[in-house]
């Protein structure tokens, strides 16, 4: 799966100044910023489970190819921020090396100021246009640019940083990519200052030091991005459109299970639980103990009727995951229901412990918060909420109600003590 970068030592990082990190996978979905699948297990026949003539033909132009492309403004955009960036000369001996260079050009205030938004996932010259994007769009702009400066790029996945939420009854998982950057050959180099790789990742909270990655190959970093925006067209309702994009993302990387997986989520929307079942089936004969296909797979046989069976899923899934996501946010909501605040408080610190960066669990803490007067606290977790959004609306949103809260605090400093 591509070249293998050594992560924990040797490695310069940097951190851009914006947060980055989320993108789609459905407690019956999965789709994601970084979900990949290994290449180990037996292969699959794709024919049986493309079923084209269930859908009218798709209107949208899904080009792979063009997916993380330059375009001339934003050629222009690099020729007026690195004066010198068609140059394969070497810098001079007092001049930041080339990685440097775009990264400022691209992230530092003044300049293109980015901004973070997971609402829709991009293609790299969409991101420059929009000045915005999720994980995956900004770590796929940001590799355009450098490689139109001859510097080696790299994708990475990182594990243990997943994340959950959802999107309207779909219950989603996010991953997290990075990218890395190598210098340019041809680049002056003072003696005992090379880095070899420079690790650039937007997530906010990520420990750099301790991730564990492993290089994504570009085409599954494009079959990620078509995956995606398939589970975005489902999440509206719009499942003949997510269904050319899901089929698009398998076709271009049959590795990528998560495409399959979200695939079957489509077929079993759709009315065609039967279909849906032999796509959970196919990823769980590549991947036994993978969890959200073995979740959609009982849920498809509830729906027929085969209760024993899918009991036996269950059964195994409660084994593997015996506090599944949103268990213990769910139960803090039944507690916000019945007035018993401070149960909620609790239940929802359990959640927060397992995803710390999940915007709507602070804003639920902040309301259970409010019930038992801890006005400090609310305060606080609204301000988490607003910082860990990942769309503008969110966080204008949180931003709205933090300054409300601050207004009634001025007004009524007594009461909030």
């Amino acid at each position: 799966m591509g070249t293998t970068i050594p992560v924990l030592k040797g490695l310069q990082t940097l951190r851009a100044p914006l947060l980055l990190g989320a993108a789609l996978l459905a407690g019956a979905l999965m789709t994601g910023c970084a979900t990949t699948a290994g290449d180990t297990g037996p292969a699959i026949d794709t024919a049986p489970l493309i079923h084209d003539a269930l859908f009218p033909p798709s209107t949208d132009v899904i080009d792979p190819g063009q997916v993380i492309a330059m375009t001339p403004k934003m050629r222009e955009f690099l020729r007026s921020r690195i004066p010198n960036a068609g140059a394969h000369t070497t810098l001079t001996m007092d001049a930041r090396d080339m990685r440097h260079a775009l990264l400022d050009a691209l992230y530092t205030r003044g300049e293109l100021q980015l901004e973070y938004d997971a609402e829709t996932t991009r293609t790299a010259a969409e991101a420059f246009e929009a000045k915005a994007g999720n994980c995956l769009s900004l770590a796929m702009m940001t590799a355009a640019f450098a490689r139109e400066l001859d510097l080696p790029v790299a994708f990475r996945q990182i594990y243990d940083e997943e994340q959950w939420s959802r999107v309207g009854d779909l219950q989603v998982v996010s991953n997290h990519v990075n990218i890395a950057l190598g210098r340019r050959k041809t680049e002056f180099r003072v003696l005992g200052s090379d880095e070899p790789t420079l690790i650039v990742d937007f997530l906010p909270g990520a420990e750099i030091g301790r991730q564990r990655a492993m290089p994504l190959e570009e085409r599954t970093i494009v079959a990620m991005y078509l995956n995606n925006r398939a589970a975005e067209l489902m999440s509206q309702g719009q499942l003949a459109r997510a269904y050319w994009w899901a089929r698009a993302a398998w076709l271009h990387d049959p590795r990528l299970l998560t495409a399959l997986n979200t695939l079957g989520v489509i077929y079993r929307r759709h009315g065609d639980t039967v279909i849906a079942e032999g796509v959970f089936r196919a990823v769980l004969q590549r991947e036994p103990s993978n969890l959200q296909a073995m979740s959609n797979l009982a849920q498809s046989l509830r729906f027929q009727g085969r209760l024993a069976e899918a009991q036996l899923l269950e059964t195994k899934l409660a084994e593997l995951q015996p506090y599944p996501p949103f268990k213990f946010f769910d139960l803090g909501l039944a507690a916000m229901k019945a007035g018993e605040y401070a149960k909620a408080r609790d239940l929802f610190a359990k959640e927060i412990d397992r995803s710390a960066y999940y915007h709507e669990f602070h804003f639920w803490m902040a309301l259970a918060n409010v019930g038992l007067g801890k006005w400090d606290v609310v305060r606080d977790e609204l301000g988490k909420a607003e910082e860990y959004s990942i769309t503008v609306r969110q966080r204008q949103l949180y931003a709205a109600k933090l300054d409300s809260l601050r207004a009634k605090m001025s007004k009524a400093p007594t009461i909030m003590r």
